[in-house]
C-alpha cells in the first residue's frame, strides 16, 4: 500500500464530504477520536460532528495545495494538509491547515484531528467573518 496514494485518496474523500455534507464525516471518527479546533478539544464522533456542522458557514469549498504523510509510531499514518477555504459570499479565500492521525480499523478512521485557519469565527455571527489574523 502506497502511503502517499492512500493519503491523497483519504484527503479527497474527507474534503469532498466536508464540503457537501459535514454530517457524513461521522463514520470517519470513533469515540476515542479527538478534534482540536481553535484551542477547543472535542472528543468522540458525535461531538466532533456537532462542532463541524455548527460552524457559522453552511457552504464552502476546500482547495488543497499540499498533502504530506508519513507513518505514525502507532501503525497508522500522519497526514498534513494545507490549502485555501472559499466561503460562499466571501471574496477572498482563507488559508487553512489540518493534520490528522489516521488509524486502520476496518477502514481508516481519524484518531487525532487538528484544524487551523487564518480566521476567527464568531459563534453568534450569521456566517460572516469576525476577523482575519
Amino acid at each position: 500500500m502506497d502511503p502517499d496514494a492512500v493519503a491523497k485518496a483519504f484527503v479527497e474523500h474527507y474534503y469532498s464530504t466536508f464540503d457537501a455534507n459535514r454530517a457524513g464525516l461521522a463514520n470517519l471518527y470513533q469515540e476515542g477520536s479527538m478534534l482540536t479546533f481553535e484551542g477547543q478539544k472535542i472528543q468522540g464522533s458525535q461531538s466532533i460532528v456537532v462542532k463541524l456542522t455548527s460552524l457559522p458557514f453552511q457552504q464552502c469549498k476546500h482547495n488543497i495545495t499540499t498533502v504530506d504523510c508519513q507513518p505514525s509510531g502507532s501503525g497508522g499514518m500522519l497526514v498534513f494538509v494545507s490549502g485555501n477555504l472559499q466561503l460562499v459570499g466571501e471574496q477572498h479565500a482563507l488559508k487553512f491547515s489540518q493534520f490528522q492521525e489516521l488509524h486502520i480499523f476496518h477502514s481508516f478512521c481519524i484518531y487525532i484531528d487538528g484544524i487551523g485557519s487564518d480566521v476567527s469565527f464568531d459563534a453568534n455571527a450569521t456566517g460572516k467573518l469576525l476577523c482575519v489574523e
